[in-house]
C-alpha cells in the first residue's frame, strides 16, 4: 500500500473553508477513486492552524490518478490562495513483516 502524509498551515480566518475543502477532496476521492482506501484530515493537537491529510492508496499508480483527477485540482484550486504547504511528511510504500499471521 502506498501512502502520503502531508501538511498545510492555514489563517485561522480560512480554517472553516481549508477544513470543508479536504473533506469534500477526501469524500468524493474516496467515491470515485477506486484505489483510494484512506483519506483523513487532522487537526494538530498543538497548532490549531495546522493540519495533516493521512492518506493510503492501493500503489504509487492510484495515487497517480488521484493527484491527476478532478478532486485534486479542485482542491487545490480551492485553496492556493491562502494555505501554505503541502509540506511533504512521509511518502511511500509500506512494509510488511511477512513473518507474522
Amino acid at each position: 500500500m502506498y501512502h502520503i502524509a502531508v501538511s498545510f498551515d492555514v489563517p485561522a480566518d480560512r480554517r472553516a473553508e481549508f477544513v470543508a475543502a479536504a473533506l469534500e477532496d477526501g469524500r468524493n476521492s474516496a467515491t470515485d477513486e477506486p484505489g483510494t482506501r484512506r483519506f483523513e484530515l487532522i487537526a494538530d493537537a498543538d497548532n490549531p492552524n495546522r493540519f495533516y491529510l493521512n492518506e493510503a492508496y492501493d500503489d504509487e499508480a492510484a495515487f497517480d490518478v488521484h493527484a491527476k483527477g478532478p478532486h485534486f485540482a479542485r482542491f487545490f484550486e480551492i485553496i492556493q490562495d491562502f494555505a501554505e504547504g503541502p509540506v511533504w511528511l512521509i511518502k511511500g510504500t509500506r512494509i510488511e513483516d511477512k513473518t507474522t499471521a
